[in-house]
């Protein structure tokens, strides 16, 4: 089964994924710090209709490390993130998101795709249902892991 509807709850902190109108996943996630917003450099988590652009990490190991999108053969750990404590981690798989609303979240200072807002998976020492994002969607490991395998490419997200 595959999803076709993904909403984020900016204020739940929360990601729900749909099939056929029926909720089949349900995560705690973690957005951006600095609240919900569109503008380029903003650090903040765009709103409204998106699709997923891209999936990328299929075959990488559960914490795999991302940096441009690429696997840098990395595995997260604790003792990495301490050897590394301004990093800001994008692991084990990327849902890279684009916007479809020219003029909020499509085209000049507010793309989304040019952004690089993403879902992706996160430290394990990072919480979730707190913003604490530069603006991507995050995720504990697992439940990306989850998401990914069931989320195909044009599948639509919803960020409210």
């Amino acid at each position: 089964m595959q999803l076709d509807l993904i909403h984020i709850s900016l204020e739940q902190q929360r990601l729900t994924g749909l099939a056929g109108g029926r909720e089949v996943c349900a995560y705690p996630v973690s957005t951006a710090l600095n609240g919900p917003g569109e503008l380029n450099g903003s650090g903040c988590t765009p709103r409204g209709l998106h699709r997923v652009r891209a999936r990328i990490g299929d075959g990488q190991p559960l914490g795999a490390v991302f940096i441009g999108r690429r696997p840098t053969g990395e595995v997260w750990s604790p003792q990495l993130a301490a050897a590394n404590p301004r990093r800001d981690w994008i692991l084990t798989r990327i849902l890279w998101l684009c916007g479809e609303q020219p003029g909020l979240n499509r085209g000049g200072n507010c793309d989304s795709q040019r952004r690089y807002i993403y879902l992706h998976g996160t430290g394990d020492d990072q919480p979730m249902g707190v913003p604490l994002s530069h603006g991507c969607i995050r995720l504990r490991n697992a439940d990306m892991l989850s998401l990914f395998e069931l989320t195909p490419v044009g599948c639509t997200v919803v960020i409210e």
